[in-house]
């Protein structure tokens, strides 16, 4: 009797410590620093931006996009171009930054807002075709450029929830597979048609999806930082399961400022296990300001939780 009350108790410690186990493993790792670089061709150089050892720091190209890169730029269905500032951060730069500091890692953001002054869209002729063009175009620029990842940040659209979400999908299903990149992001923002494009792809596909670079700033500046916690509680509803990312601009002209809470907000979902890490945009407005917001971010996330 005595035995078999021991392997109750044995048994329900093990319970105990499989739970506890599960719980931390399926906490977000929250000492990631992401930051959008080179959109705007302000001279930044991956070495301005202070770096902490301290941190997993992601330095994310702005943008490859599948249109021509002539002035009147027309989509190329799949067939991707570089469109940041190369002269700047062209493939040495990546592995000269990624040779110097062991916890960087270089991704490319796809699409975005914007191209030569028109709006960007996602216009596939057909899934296939589409997946076909991106991976292998895709693959040639990643393999140049030494890169690690990739961020979807297409923002309007030419085609419905579930063609985007099998054309993103299936393409990055694919350079996983091929081991092509080791990570991948969303850049989701709140808007009804952008919500709904995203929350197809990762109604399908979100294991295959990192981390969430909500775009937190895409708010209405002034934002305080109890509307700011209850806005990350709402996208973490949304993006069930994702590591999602506490976001700023780095001139203050939306969302939580960095100067009126974005700190505090940030600490506070940090001891509630909920931050995934935190991105800016971007390195080409911070430039200015010394990058002082990187500094603290960095701080903020380089103290043992």
């Amino acid at each position: 009797m005595a035995f078999s009350k021991l392997l109750i108790v044995l048994f329900a410690l093990q319970a105990i410590l499989a739970i506890a186990s599960a719980t931390q493993a399926t906490a977000p790792k929250s000492d990631l620093f992401r930051e959008y670089i080179g959109a705007e061709f302000n001279n930044v150089k991956f070495s301005d931006v202070p770096i902490n050892p301290n941190v997993e720091f992601h330095y994310i190209l702005a943008f490859a996009i599948d249109y021509t890169s002539s002035s009147s730029a027309s989509p190329t269905n799949g067939n991707f171009n570089v469109f940041w500032d190369t002269d700047n951060l062209g493939a040495s730069q990546v592995s000269s930054i990624k040779s110097q500091h062991s916890n960087v890692k270089v991704a490319m953001s796809l699409g975005g807002d914007s191209v030569n002054g028109g709006s960007c869209y996602f216009s596939p002729s057909s899934v296939d075709s589409w997946v076909s063009n991106a991976v292998s175009s895709l693959t040639k620029i990643i393999q140049e450029y030494n890169l690690d990842g990739i961020d979807i940040d297409y923002e309007h659209f030419h085609a419905d929830l579930e063609i985007f979400a099998e054309c993103v999908g299936k393409l990055i299903t694919t350079l996983k597979n091929n081991r092509v990149i080791s990570f991948v992001s969303i850049a989701p923002f709140d808007d009804d048609d952008v919500q709904s494009h995203y929350q197809a792809l990762w109604k399908s596909y979100g294991h295959l999806i990192d981390y969430v670079n909500f775009q937190f700033y895409a708010y209405d500046e002034g934002t305080t930082v109890s509307q700011f916690l209850n806005y990350f509680q709402t996208q973490m509803s949304n993006y069930g399961g994702g590591s999602m990312l506490a976001s700023f601009i780095s001139d203050g002209s939306g969302g939580l400022a960095p100067q009126n809470g974005f700190f505090t907000a940030c600490s506070r979902l940090r001891s509630q296990g909920k931050l995934g890490g935190i991105f800016a945009w971007s390195t080409d407005d911070s430039k200015a300001l010394g990058f002082k917001y990187e500094k603290q971010s960095q701080a903020l996330l380089a103290v043992p939780r």
